[in-house]
C-alpha cells in the first residue's frame, strides 16, 4: 500500500470549508484504490498574521518541503489584511521556493453546467509561468508619499524560466490534441514579449507534432469568449496566464469550478494544490461553499502523486454529480451535499 504524506493549509475563510470537502472525497478514494494519505494541518493563514505578525514561521517551508505535496484551500480577508500582504506572505514564497514554475488550470464544461457562451464543446488547458514574469517582485517605490514619488515594477523573463515553461506547455498538447497557442503581447512589448515569441518558434522545432499559433492578450480575451473551442493548451505569462484563466472561469460556469496546481515538474520539491477562488469571508463557515473546485483540485493532486486510478474515480465523480443537478448553481446545495454526492458517485 503505497502512502504520501500531505501538508493541508486551509487558510482563510471558506479555504477552511473546502479543504475539510476535498480531503472528505481524497480519503474515500484512498480507501477504495488501496492507498493512504497523511496529513498534517498548518494554520497559516490571515488569523495567523494577526496573531503573529507573519503570514507563515520563518521555518515554514522547510517545515513544508518534507511533504510530496501541499494543499492549499484559500488565502486572504481583505478587511483585516491587505491582500499583497497576504499574498507575498504565503503563497508565491511558497510557488517560488520549491520551483513550482507550471501553473496548470483546466477549463471545461462539467455536464449540467451552464456556461455563459454558446458553446459548451471547449476543453482548454491553460498554462502560466509562475514565478517569474510580471510577478518577479522586482522594483520599489522612492519618495513615497512626495509629489515626486516613483514606482516601478520590473517584468523579469529569462531564457531557463520561458523554455522551460514552453517545453512542458509543448509536452501537456503532445499529450492531448497536439495545439500550443502562445500569448504576448510583442506589437507594444518589444523586449520582454518578442524574446518569448522567439523563443516559442525556437522550442516549436523539437516539436514538429505539435502546431503552433502566436495569438496577442487581447485578442485571446475575445478568442476563449467568441471561438474557445478552437483552444487546446495556451502558455502564458505570469501576469497574462493569471488574467486568461479567471476568464476561463467565467467561461466554464464561475469560479466554483476553478480548480488548479501549482507543479514542480522535475518533483526534486513538493507541489501546490489549490481552488481558483478566493476566501468568501462572507459565506464561510455557513456550509454553502461549493468544493467542487478544491474536490477536483484534489485529483489533481492525486494524478501528480501517480494514483492515475482515484483521479479518474474523482473526476467521474464530479461529473456524475453535477449531471445529477448537484453543485451546479451558486447557493443551490450546501457544501456537506455536494460532497457526499461525490463520494456517492465514487461508490457507483
Amino acid at each position: 500500500m503505497s502512502e504520501h504524506q500531505i501538508a493541508l493549509i486551509p487558510g482563510d475563510g471558506i479555504g477552511v470549508d473546502v479543504t475539510e470537502a476535498a480531503m472528505k472525497v481524497m480519503h474515500a478514494v484512498a480507501e477504495m484504490e488501496n492507498f493512504t494519505l497523511r496529513t498534517g494541518t498548518f494554520p497559516w493563514s490571515c488569523a495567523h498574521y494577526h496573531e503573529t505578525g507573519a503570514m507563515m514561521p520563518e521555518d515554514g517551508i522547510e517545515t513544508l518541503r518534507g511533504f510530496d505535496a501541499i494543499f492549499l484551500g484559500a488565502v486572504g480577508w481583505p478587511e483585516t489584511v491587505p491582500d499583497a500582504v497576504s499574498l507575498h506572505g504565503l503563497l508565491l514564497p511558497i510557488r517560488k521556493a520549491f520551483d513550482q514554475y507550471a501553473n496548470i488550470r483546466p477549463h471545461r464544461l462539467l455536464p449540467g453546467v451552464e456556461g455563459p457562451l454558446k458553446s459548451d464543446a471547449f476543453d482548454i488547458l491553460c498554462i502560466r509561468e509562475n514565478t517569474e514574469g510580471e510577478y518577479a517582485g522586482a522594483g520599489g517605490r522612492v519618495h513615497p508619499g512626495r509629489d515626486n514619488e516613483v514606482a516601478v515594477q520590473t517584468s523579469v523573463f529569462t531564457r531557463q524560466g520561458v523554455e522551460r515553461i514552453l517545453r512542458f506547455g509543448f509536452e501537456q498538447a503532445q499529450a492531448r490534441r497536439g495545439h500550443l497557442t502562445s500569448v504576448t503581447k510583442s506589437n507594444a512589448q518589444q523586449y520582454s514579449m518578442v524574446f518569448w515569441d522567439d523563443m516559442t518558434r525556437a522550442v516549436a522545432t523539437d516539436y514538429p507534432d505539435v502546431t503552433v499559433s502566436h495569438v496577442h492578450i487581447d485578442a485571446m480575451a475575445a478568442k476563449m469568449v467568441m471561438n474557445p473551442e478552437d483552444l487546446d493548451v495556451i502558455v502564458a505569462s505570469n501576469l497574462f496566464g493569471d488574467i486568461l484563466t479567471d476568464l476561463g472561469a467565467a467561461i466554464q460556469g464561475g469560479l466554483g469550478f476553478a480548480a488548479s496546481a501549482n507543479i514542480c515538474p522535475d518533483r526534486s520539491a513538493p507541489s501546490m494544490f489549490e481552488p481558483v477562488h478566493g476566501s468568501a469571508p462572507d459565506i464561510a463557515g455557513k456550509g454553502i461553499a461549493n468544493p467542487i473546485a478544491a474536490i477536483w483540485s484534489g485529483a489533481m493532486m492525486l494524478r501528480h502523486l501517480g494514483e492515475d486510478g482515484a483521479a479518474d474515480r474523482v473526476e467521474e465523480a464530479i461529473s456524475a454529480t453535477t449531471a445529477q443537478g448537484i453543485g451546479i448553481r451558486p447557493g443551490s446545495h450546501g457544501t456537506d451535499d455536494i460532497t457526499n454526492a461525490v463520494i456517492a458517485a465514487m461508490k457507483g
